[in-house]
C-alpha cells in the first residue's frame, strides 16, 4: 500500500531508521549538504530520549526482542510481563505505562471498546501487503479460515482511529499489527508413553490418569476440555468457539469429576510450570506451549509438539497503539511495528516454534537449514537450536506437525472470549476449588 504520510524524511528519499542509526553524524552531514533540511535533524536528536514499553506475555515480550530493536532503532524499547487478565487491567487502568499493547486477538474484545487504543493507520505500515492474509483476509493458502472462535479477521478492522467497534470489511485502519501466531496442540513425552497418542481423546485417556495436565487458563484450558471431550464421543457441541450454558456446565462437570477421580496431576497457569511438569516426568501428556516443548527439549528431554486428528487451536497476537501516544513518541510507535515485521524478530520467534506475520523476511533471516525445517516440513540437514543456542533437534528430524502450510490449514478453533465467559469463569473456579 501506498505511503501517503507527509513525512519529511520519507519524502526526502530518507528513512527515519536511516537517519537514527546514522545518529549525529549522518543528521549533521544531511543538514548541510542541503539533502535534509528541518524536522529530521530534530527528529533525529530527539528520537534518543524516547522509550517505549512493549507490554504482554511471557512467551511474546521477550527481552532479547528489546535489546536487538533498541539497537536498531536508535531508542528504547523496554518488555514488561503480565499475565492475561493483568495486561488488560493495566490497559485500562494505567494506560499511559504501556506504549505497545501486545495484545491476544480475543482481548481486543475488551481493550477496543474501552477507547484505550488508537487503531493502525496502515498506510504507515510499510510492509502490510506482505502480511499474512490469515489476519488481513481471513483466508490461508486461499481457502477461509474457521470462524470457530475468535478468527483474526473478526477483529482486524476498525473505521477510524479512534473507533471502538469492529468491522467486518477492509479499512484503512487496524486494530493493531499481526505479529506473533501459531496452532496449539498437546505436548506429550514419547519416552514416557505407552502407546501412541494420536487425538485429543487422549488427554482424558483412563490410561494417562495422574500424568496429564490441562492450563489453568478458562479460555484456552475449556477449549482442550472441548476438543477432548468432542474427539472421545462423550460431547458434541454447535460451536466449540461459542459455547452456551448448558454446554459449558456439562464441560466443567466432567472436568471435576475427572480432577476428583486423579486423572489431572496439575493445573498450570505459568510457561515454567508447564516447562517443569514436563521435563521432570510428572507429566507425559499436557496442554502446552510451543516454546515450552522447545524448553523442554533444550534440557536434552524428549517432547514432542503432538499432531493430532482433529486439527489444531490456533491463536494469534498483535501490536496495538496505545490511545495517549501522540507527536514524537507515536512516530517512534510506528517505527517499532515496522521494524517488529521486518525480520529479525520472525527468526528469533521460529526458533521457539512460533510464526510471523511477515512469514517472507522471517524466511530471510533464517538459514537454509532452518527454513525448510520450520517452515517448509523438511528434515534438518544439521541440528537445530533454540533462539539463545541449545540444541533441540538432531539432524534428520522433521518438525512436529510438518510444513506451516499442513500445521494451518487444520485449525479448527480459535482461542476467544467467549459471550459467556464470566459464566465460564464462575464456574472454572469451581473446577480450581473442587
Amino acid at each position: 500500500m501506498k505511503n501517503v504520510t507527509k513525512d519529511t524524511a520519507h519524502s526526502s528519499g530518507i528513512s527515519r531508521r536511516q537517519i537514527v542509526k546514522g545518529g549525529g553524524a549522518l543528521a549533521g552531514t544531511a543538514l548541510g549538504s542541503g539533502a535534509v533540511t528541518g524536522f529530521p535533524t530534530i527528529w533525529a536528536q530527539n528520537i534518543k530520549n524516547v522509550t517505549l514499553n512493549h507490554t504482554g506475555m511471557s512467551y511474546s515480550t521477550i527481552a532479547d526482542i528489546a535489546r536487538q530493536a533498541s539497537k536498531e532503532l536508535g531508542f528504547k524499547i523496554e518488555m514488561s510481563v503480565v499475565d492475561h487478565p493483568g495486561l488488560l487491567n493495566r490497559m485500562v487502568n494505567d494506560p499511559k505505562s504501556i506504549g505497545i499493547a501486545d495484545m491476544e486477538i480475543w482481548q481486543t474484545k475488551v481493550a477496543v471498546p474501552q477507547g484505550v487504543t488508537q487503531a493502525v493507520d496502515i498506510s504507515k505500515i510499510k510492509n502490510w501487503g506482505q502480511l499474512t492474509p490469515l489476519y488481513t483476509e481471513g483466508k490461508f493458502n486461499g481457502k477461509e479460515v474457521s470462524r470457530q472462535g475468535d478468527a483474526p479477521i473478526e477483529y482486524m478492522y476498525r473505521t477510524a482511529k479512534d473507533a471502538t467497534t469492529f468491522v467486518n470489511e477492509k479499512t484503512g485502519w487496524a486494530t493493531f499489527v499481526p505479529s506473533v501466531y501459531n496452532a496449539d496442540t498437546l505436548g506429550v513425552r514419547p519416552d514416557l508413553l505407552k502407546r501412541p497418542v494420536t487425538k485429543w481423546a487422549d488427554l482424558i485417556s483412563p490410561d494417562f490418569k495422574g500424568k496429564a495436565a490441562i492450563q489453568n487458563i478458562p479460555t484456552n484450558g475449556v477449549m482442550d476440555a472441548m476438543m477432548a471431550f468432542e474427539s472421545a464421543g462423550e460431547m458434541k457441541f454447535a460451536d466449540k468457539g461459542n459455547p452456551t450454558q448448558d454446554e459449558i456446565s456439562r464441560v466443567m462437570a466432567r472436568l471435576i469429576e475427572l480432577k476428583k477421580g486423579g486423572h489431572f496431576r496439575a493445573l498450570w497457569s505459568t510457561f515454567d510450570e508447564s516447562v517443569n511438569l514436563m521435563a521432570s516426568g510428572e507429566v507425559v501428556i499436557q496442554s502446552m506451549w510451543s516454546p515450552a516443548v522447545t524448553a523442554v527439549k533444550s534440557q536434552g528431554v524428549k517432547c514432542v509438539y503432538q499432531p493430532l486428528a482433529e486439527g489444531y487451536r490456533g491463536w494469534g497476537n498483535g501490536l496495538a497503539l496505545m490511545n495517549h501516544l501522540s507527536g514524537l513518541d507515536l512516530d517512534a510507535a510506528y517505527e517499532y511495528l515496522n521494524w517488529y515485521n521486518s525480520g529479525w524478530v520472525g527468526g528469533f520467534i521460529a526458533k521457539q516454534g512460533y510464526y510471523s506475520a511477515n512469514v517472507e523476511t522471517a524466511k530471510a533471516a533464517l538459514t537454509e537449514n532452518e527454513r525448510g525445517f520450520f517452515y517448509e516440513g523438511k528434515p534438518a540437514t544439521a541440528d537445530i537450536t533454540s533462539p539463545t543456542g541449545e540444541k533441540t533437534n538432531s539432524k534428520g528430524e522433521i518438525r512436529d506437525g510438518g510444513s506451516y502450510e499442513e500445521r494451518f490449514a487444520k485449525v479448527a478453533v480459535w482461542n476467544n472470549l467467549m459471550d459467556q465467559a464470566e459464566f465460564l469463569y464462575a464456574k472454572w473456579n469451581e473446577f480450581n476449588a473442587a
